[in-house]
């Protein structure tokens, strides 16, 4: 490895591979390191969902279109990185009308596409729908297959100069007169370079590596339970219409639907209970919705550990309130020449690379605009290549394990 570079970004999920390929793209000497295999950590923990915004609609407008004009991009770039699904919103027979009708209406003044359908349409569309679907919204919700996303981020990165490196853990860093200055990694690297500047994109672990540098990023990571059971011929996404809680996301895919999901705070997001209540929840509520989920076999289940940004969570309060990516610029620590970028959703990876790579290249002098939004992922209509591209990554997460390489 050559141990000089302009950007050393660290982190191998959506963020930290969208920022190489951005800045690569950008004619920035950029390299990447990820402890693992690419999508390790959350992008390949999640449960895909492609967000059209109609989440978090009502509770937060500007995030809500940030999703919906993302949503579009992913769909325009992303090829067979995405399912071309919809979305379903259902009310139940104890669900607040009024909590409807306030998305109904937010995701209006948004400019989110939505069409409201009676219980029995809706039944009509998806004959194993509850009986007590009293009625339903249509919305352009989508699928993200996170592992072949990740990896063609960082098969462009590599086409336009970067370097990728998986299994090179970093292991320490140095600060001199304000500056980080060297970075030691271990694993199959076992070196240590010097970059220009540095970008912390590792999630969950954002604050572990601040303090490396002896920086600070406070985190309140969660983890939440996903479920997949053998499940064939669903289409859209269903989504509970009530304020987000335990089990109210159905992800389809193609023989199995993905169930979503719990939120409880962790300390360490490598060290965590796994708790049996949480799978039990998270299939009796799904199932509130589609029942016949509750005694599908059950193929596999894993937990993620959402990227939380401790003082947003503290201001804003509590599941249920959307959350955005936070841009930390160690400049305002003393640290020059180091940023990390937290929180967001799998939907806006490529609006975080954005913004993450324009204070790069303001902080080396370069002046080139951003072409992510409108060039299209290597891969992109091949899927065997896409998956090529995960298997030399090491990116197989396990959201996706029934679809990639299938």
């Amino acid at each position: 490895m050559d141990n000089r570079m302009d950007t050393l970004v660290i982190g191998g999920g959506a963020t930290g591979t969208g920022i190489a390929r951005d800045l690569a793209r950008r004619g920035v000497d950029v390299t990447l390191v990820e402890r693992d295999g690419l999508s390790s950590g959350t992008s390949g923990r999640s449960h895909g969902l492609l967000h059209s915004g109609a989440r978090y609609a009502e509770a937060d407008g500007p995030e809500a279109r940030e999703c919906l004009e993302e949503n579009r991009i992913l769909r325009r770039i992303g090829g067979a990185c995405v399912r071309e699904t919809q979305g379903l919103f259902v009310q139940l027979a104890d669900d607040d009308p009024a909590y409807f009708e306030a998305k109904r209406d937010a995701c209006e003044d948004v400019g989110i596409e939505t069409e409201v359908v009676s219980g029995d349409a809706a039944r009509e569309a998806i004959p194993d729908l509850a009986g007590d679907v009293e009625r339903a919204m249509w919305v352009p919700d989508g699928v993200v297959i996170p592992s072949r996303l990740v990896a063609a981020n960082a098969a462009d990165a590599r086409e336009h100069g970067a370097r990728i490196h998986t299994h090179a853990p970093v292991t320490s860093m140095t600060v001199e007169d304000e500056r980080v200055t060297a970075v030691a990694l271990g694993g199959d690297a076992d070196e240590t370079v010097r970059p220009n500047y540095v970008v912390n994109a590792t999630g969950p672990y954002a604050g572990h590596i601040a303090d490396m540098a002896g920086l600070t990023v406070e985190m309140r990571p969660t983890r939440g339970v996903m479920v997949s059971v053998e499940y064939d011929g669903l289409e859209p996404v269903l989504n509970r219409c009530r304020e987000p809680d335990d089990g109210d996301i159905i992800v389809p895919h193609d023989n199995e639907v993905v169930l979503g999901t719990t939120s409880v705070p962790v300390d360490d997001p490598d060290d965590y209970e796994q708790a049996e209540w949480e799978v039990a929840e998270t299939v009796r509520e799904c199932a509130a919705m589609l029942p016949p989920v509750a005694d599908a076999p059950r193929v596999r289940m894993w937990w993620g550990v959402r990227p939380l940004y401790e003082p947003e969570e503290a201001a804003r309060g509590g599941r249920g309130i959307s959350r955005g990516f936070h841009r930390v610029d160690h400049a305002d620590e003393g640290v020059a020449n180091c940023c990390s970028v937290v929180g967001g959703k799998l939907t806006t990876y490529r609006q975080m690379a954005e913004a993450t790579a324009d204070l790069v290249c303001d902080r080396l002098g370069v002046d080139t605009d951003c072409s992510t939004a409108d060039e299209r992922l290597p891969g992109a209509s091949d899927p065997e290549r896409l998956d090529a591209f995960v298997r030399e990554f090491d990116g197989q997460g396990p959201t996706d394990a029934d679809l990639v390489g299938n």
